[in-house]
């Protein structure tokens, strides 16, 4: 994965009035921690951060006011309302260094014609190389037959990287689809009715 390079500067304003200030001028607030270091308060272009944030565990390469650091977001707060970003908080990374995270599931394939695919886990815990952290982990169910499961333990990972999730965890199952009520019978009902007035 490529580092996404964002500016950054060193805040040194706190607080709510601060904090509305940054957002007014389409920026983000941030923190910078981890590796022992002193938290660094951060103001980050709102922009930029925003299309960053769209690739899931991006590797973030930040530059400015002293700083040349990689990032991995950690935790990403949002307006209830009109999504903007109204904070961040990163956590430092090496490269080499191993980091855990959260690998999106997408499911490829269709189950067999009289089944309902139910999925438990969205996302699986991995570990991975901090610069080296696949965007998702692929599950293909093509032809999975009424009660398969699948668990986390099963799940085919890209090389270099580790299942920190409990492998017995239920990633997804194959269950019958409900019957429906077939609607000639509701119509034979209507016509006997009918006739019997």
């Amino acid at each position: 994965m490529a580092d996404v390079r964002i500016p950054a500067e060193l805040r040194t304003q706190f607080g709510k009035g601060a904090a509305r200030k940054i957002r007014r001028a389409n920026k983000v607030p941030a923190v910078l921690y981890g590796h022992g270091s002193e938290p660094k308060h951060l103001t980050l272009p709102g922009h930029e951060l925003m299309i960053a944030l769209r690739t899931p565990n991006v590797l973030i390469q930040l530059e400015g006011d002293g700083i040349n650091e990689l990032a991995l977001p950690k935790g990403v707060q949002r307006d209830p309302l009109k999504g903007f970003l109204q904070h961040v908080d990163l956590l430092l990374v090496r490269r080499g260094e191993k980091v855990t995270v959260e690998l999106p599931i997408t499911v490829v394939g269709d189950v067999v014609p009289d089944g309902l695919l139910e999925q438990q886990l969205v996302a699986v815990s991995v570990t991975a190389e901090a610069t080296h952290i696949p965007e998702s982990v692929e599950v293909n169910v093509e032809g999975m037959e009424i009660g398969t499961q699948l668990t986390a333990g099963q799940i085919q990972l890209p090389q270099g990287v580790e299942l920190a999730e409990d492998p017995e965890a239920l990633v997804l199952h194959v269950v019958p689809k409900p019957t429906v009520a077939e609607p000639e019978a509701a119509e034979g009902e209507e016509g006997e009715a009918a006739s019997a007035e």
